[in-house]
């Protein structure tokens, strides 16, 4: 059950974020702008490429690779594919994972290594693999951790992760938001090098002046009707999330956000990009979980009977309305089955600036989610 009356407590909120999540959320731009002096300091903006990679290969433990890998790939787009590889081991461990080398990279293709951890030996392991295979390797990790030598050793470009002194404090949430910017700008701004994507200096610091006004319009001290990310933190309350994706840069936000609810909170969610979307999620609208689907639960006893769970449609669009758009179509599956459906559309941007403020208010949103309940 959501406690509302937590999200308007912002006291009760700092007391309640044991794991620095809505200071990760908040801190964000400042992240960003950390990462990418570290990058600098590295030397990415001196690197001289001698053209594009064939392959790029992303590796990492956990959420924060998996959504790196996506954002990466969707900006990229057809000018390398950009491919996550994915650990193998008995269990989540950082001792356990193994990663290994598909069998045709080689000198043309360039790994990026990104772990929040740095400890883990595979993916030392993985950077001397790279090394006898001739590719090119870069990693992102924490100052002075294992991995910081192994690349080293290889012939590698390790450039520090830009970490607050809280993130000891407890574990590492995969999908904090802190730990994503960490880990995805100086990739942004070594991808913009190599001529992968575009992601100049000045572009990631309107990104950080993006996630600074998002903070500032969705921070605690703002109450719940005038904070979206608050308002759909509370719309979300024991429903389904159904996340609903148009435009290019809209499908990796939905499909973060849809893990975040399930890392964060423990809320399941699905995520599917229109206008697939309405085929695919069609029949689930149509069943059970739609709101209309018991004619008879307004008379149950709320008290002794727990409410039945129904989807809530989550719209993610990173295009102005107007053109060529399946949303009216969305909107109209959606209430046609009595489901109630929530939007969000960023302001007028560059991509990486439309992005990250969807990430960001539905960073914020899985935060508040998940301290209202209790997760």
């Amino acid at each position: 059950m959501l406690d509302e009356s937590l999200l308007d407590a912002p006291e009760r909120l700092t007391e309640a974020d044991r794991r620095g999540l809505l200071r990760g959320a908040a801190e964000a731009g400042a992240r960003v702008r950390t990462a990418a002096r570290h990058a600098a300091e590295a030397g990415v903006g001196n690197l001289k490429p001698d053209g594009r990679p064939r392959a790029v290969l992303i590796a990492g433990p956990g959420a924060a690779a998996t959504h790196a890998a996506d954002l990466l790939g969707t900006l990229a787009g057809a000018g390398s594919p950009v491919t996550r590889l994915a650990p193998t081991g008995v269990a989540p461990a950082a001792g356990a994972l193994r990663w290994e080398l598909p069998g045709w990279a080689g000198s043309v293709d360039l790994l990026l290594i990104a772990t929040p951890d740095g400890a883990e030996p595979g993916l030392s392991l993985l950077a001397e693999q790279a090394y006898r295979r001739g590719c090119t390797v870069v990693a992102v990790a924490p100052a002075g951790s294992p991995l910081n030598d192994a690349v080293s050793a290889s012939r590698g470009l390790f450039i520090p992760m830009a970490t607050a002194p809280y993130d000891h404090d407890e574990p590492l949430a995969g999908a904090a938001p802190g730990v994503l910017w960490a880990l995805l700008t100086p990739l942004l701004a070594l991808l913009d090098r190599t001529g992968l994507l575009e992601a100049p200096p000045e572009a990631v610091g309107k990104v950080a002046d993006r996630l600074d006004l998002v903070a500032e319009r969705c921070g605690p001290a703002i109450v719940t009707y005038s904070n979206p990310a608050k308002t759909l933190a509370s719309e979300l309350a024991d429903s389904l999330p159904v996340v609903w994706t148009e435009g290019t840069s809209a499908g990796p936000a939905g499909r973060r956000f849809a893990a975040a609810l399930a890392e964060l909170s423990g809320t399941p969610a699905v995520v599917a990009d229109l206008p697939e979307a309405l085929a695919a999620h069609s029949a689930l609208l149509a069943g059970r979980l739609a709101a209309g689907a018991d004619p008879d639960d307004f008379f149950r006893d709320r008290v002794e009977e727990p409410a039945a769970l129904h989807a809530r449609v989550v719209l993610l669009r990173d295009r102005p309305i107007g053109g060529l758009t399946a949303a009216p179509n969305a909107r109209d599956l959606a209430l046609g089955h009595d489901t109630p459906i929530s939007e969000l559309e960023p302001e007028a941007g560059g991509e990486l600036e439309t992005l990250a403020e969807l990430i960001a208010i539905t960073d914020f949103a899985a935060v508040y989610l998940a301290l209202a309940s209790g997760a």
